[in-house]
């Protein structure tokens, strides 16, 4: 068996071991105050990470680009409570004209 195989049926049995693990916990112990609280960040800091992954490197290397200057306004949007549609299109815009004139 190649060294592909093993990792792939390897990957596949923690992974089924996990997801079994993860719906054998007891309902009490997820109705937990604490528990809940720390259940709605999760997705937060999920999206924060990948955000950050994504516009602030480049393989190995960190970068500051055009990117930046899109979150930025997506970030002063969002201060300024203006509705989502306009945070997402107003960071897409300003970062295209960035990249188009930098």
């Amino acid at each position: 068996m190649s060294p592909q195989w093993i990792s792939v049926i390897g990957t596949s049995f923690f992974c089924f071991s996990f997801k079994y693990l993860g719906q054998s916990v007891p309902a009490s112990w997820l109705s937990h105050p604490r528990i809940q609280r720390i259940n709605t960040y999760i997705p937060i800091v999920l999206l924060t990470g990948l955000v950050t992954v994504q516009s602030f490197t480049e393989k190995t290397k960190l970068i500051i680009d055009h990117r930046a200057a899109g979150i930025a306004v997506a970030f002063t949007a969002l201060l300024l409570k203006l509705p989502f549609p306009i945070v997402v299109i107003s960071a897409a815009v300003t970062s295209a004209l960035v990249y188009r004139y930098a």
